[in-house]
């Protein structure tokens, strides 16, 4: 795959960021519990925390293929079918992020104004994390599929 050092190194930090500020809100909601005052904007940031870091994690996955995938059948077939396969699987995902990616767009657009009940957080910025996550896949799938499509051809030069 192409040299994305950047935007792995910055989606990396992102979701180490995000999951550690994840991790010290939820031991300051339990913690609470045994106080006299507890905080009740730990619940909502918490739930937000989440889904930034699944945001800014999913992308990675994609990029190292660790999602799970049934591959009982594909074991089977010849290896230039399998990658044609493959190929067309990334490129569905190039085209169902761009899809998704347009309309989280028109979601982050519904979310202005409103804010969050105990934080009172825009809700777009919390709406943008579809958008967000769906750029980062659909780049890491276009790049999967390039490099598919290119060791297609080389192996038909060979």
């Amino acid at each position: 795959m192409r040299s994305t050092k950047l935007l792995d190194r910055t989606l990396e930090a992102a979701t180490i960021l995000t999951f550690t500020a994840l991790i010290i809100v939820v031991v300051i909601q339990i913690v609470s519990r045994y106080l006299p005052y507890s905080f009740i904007w730990t619940e909502e940031l918490s739930r937000f925390l989440f889904l930034y870091s699944i945001a800014f994690s999913a992308p990675l996955a994609l990029k190292d293929k660790e999602f799970i995938s049934v591959d009982l059948l594909l074991n089977y077939l010849p290896n230039r079918i399998r990658q044609i396969y493959e190929g067309i699987v990334y490129l569905l995902i190039v085209i169902f992020s761009a899809i998704v990616t347009f309309y989280g767009y028109k979601f982050i657009l519904i979310g202005k104004g409103q804010t969050s009940a105990t934080m009172a957080i825009d809700m777009s910025i919390i709406h943008a994390c579809i958008t967000v996550s769906m750029v980062f896949i659909g780049i890491y799938a276009l790049l999967h599929v390039v490099d598919y499509f290119k060791g297609l051809q080389k192996g038909s030069e060979n």
